[in-house]
């Protein structure tokens, strides 16, 4: 039997314990997890099982939410991060890497983080979660997918200004992009030849260099060099058509080349289901694809279903890492 997963808590003052309490509710029984921070952030009257060991986790669940305590500097008022507790929440994200990474997690959901609160409360060097976590698992280049049930989609660049994309979108950029896609695929999902479309990125492909460039110069060079790998890439297509039910039935996974070309659709699809993927890293991390959410903390308004399917999906990838 595979090891529980472990659920860092986020932001205390967002939904992060709220919706974990949820997730428990709709999922108990069937799919072992436990919550790492401090058990007076949960909503009250929630009912939790404190443990010792992630090992204690799946009994645990029988009775409530299985709680791995990590104290905390202050309270939590929802809707009003505190910086004292900036240090408890990076230390709960690491206790969590350090879990998965010695096998006592079979992986690491994360609850939303709020970046500012970080920096001004424990001068929090990092962008963001990700490029926390690539630190910890001493990794150089890490990718993010978005996932639900009916698309996978990565974006080769990420939070950038559209103007500067051009410039980012490099050689390397892009063939790192398909090669970690590629493999996690195969490693993390199971599918032994993963079929990755790639979009272009101008209007309906560049038409031929009508408008632009980088599909001729750039995305059709990169794609021809990884199929003279092995890897089974087609495009560069127009984004346009790329994301109807029928285009996605010939592909595993799309790589687009910018946040939106990528976010939109699955935004548009699943807008309450999707799961953010963190790819390239030496464990699993999935997390719920929203942010703290402070406007409706603790007022019992959050939705859980992002966080059930990001638990659901870190517990699908697991199963299929343990058996390639």
């Amino acid at each position: 039997m595979l090891p529980p997963i472990a659920l860092s808590c986020g932001e205390p003052a967002g939904v992060g314990p709220e919706i974990a309490v949820k997730a428990w509710q709709a999922l108990a029984g069937t799919l072992p997890f436990f919550w790492i921070g401090d058990p007076r952030h949960l909503p009250r009257a929630t009912a939790h099982v404190l443990i010792s060991d992630p090992a204690e986790a799946t009994r645990a669940s029988t009775s409530g939410l299985p709680v791995l305590p990590h104290e905390f500097a202050g309270v939590a008022i929802p809707g009003q991060p505190d910086p004292a507790n900036a240090r408890g929440v990076i230390d709960v994200i690491a206790r969590g890497v350090d879990l998965v990474q010695s096998g006592r997690a079979s992986a690491l959901c994360t609850a939303p983080i709020h970046k500012k609160a970080l920096k001004d409360g424990a001068g929090f060097a990092y962008p963001g979660h990700t490029e926390y976590l690539a630190a910890l698992a001493g990794v150089d280049r890490v990718v993010m997918m978005l996932a639900c049930d009916e698309l996978r989609v990565v974006p080769a660049t990420i939070h950038i200004p559209l103007a500067e994309v051009p410039m980012s979108l490099t050689r390397e950029t892009l063939s790192d992009t398909l090669r970690i896609t590629h493999e996690a695929l195969i490693r993390d999902f199971g599918i032994p030849s993963p079929r990755i479309a790639v979009a272009g990125l101008n209007p309906h492909a560049g038409e031929g260099g009508a408008m632009g460039r980088e599909e001729i110069e750039l995305i059709t060079p990169v794609i021809e060099a990884l199929r003279a790998e092995g890897l089974g890439l087609f495009g560069p297509l127009s984004a346009d058509t790329m994301f109807h039910a029928a285009a996605r039935e010939g592909y595993d996974a799309a790589v687009a080349m910018y946040h939106d070309q990528a976010l939109i659709p699955i935004k548009t699809i699943d807008f309450a289901g999707g799961v953010n993927v963190t790819l390239g890293l030496p464990f699993i991390r999935t997390s719920p694809d929203h942010g703290t959410a402070f406007d409706i903390a603790g007022q019992g308004k959050a939705d859980p279903t992002s966080l059930i399917a990001a638990l659901r999906m870190a517990d699908r990838m697991a199963r299929a890492h343990a058996a390639g």
